[in-house]
């Protein structure tokens, strides 16, 4: 058994910028349909929200990288991040299949200027 962690931590201005800047080009390029639903029903705070999720997406790929091959083999839209009914976040991995990985475990927190998120991965070799 191998355990790996990535932790991310992003200021949540970036990314509203970018959204701002760049609209619906930067939304469509790193989240899913279901992330950015989720995003725009916390009004808001959705800024806060992206942040999160994309500090969790460069956690994911931090846990999992000495299992790629190439960087360049996982995208931003690989990597998926839901809550799940309790309103825990939660990763999917979408049309890329991980080897190896048994469990994939993810924290997210934000305050007004930063998101943070932490991830653990378990992997069977």
């Amino acid at each position: 058994m191998k355990i790996t962690c990535g932790t991310d931590i992003i200021e949540i201005g970036r990314i509203k910028d970018s959204i701002e800047d760049m609209g619906e080009r930067f939304l469509e390029r790193v989240f899913t349909k279901k992330e950015i639903e989720y995003c725009e029903s916390r009004k808001n705070q959705k800024y806060q929200h992206y942040a999160g999720r994309f500090a969790g997406k460069e956690a994911v790929f931090k846990a999992i990288s000495p299992q790629l091959k190439d960087k360049y083999e996982i995208g931003w839209k690989n990597i998926e991040i839901i809550n799940d009914e309790n309103g825990r976040p939660c990763v999917h991995f979408l049309d890329i299949e991980i080897q190896g990985i048994d469990e994939i475990d993810i924290s997210i927190s934000h305050c007004k200027q930063y998101a943070t998120a932490n991830v653990v991965a378990i992997f069977n070799s």
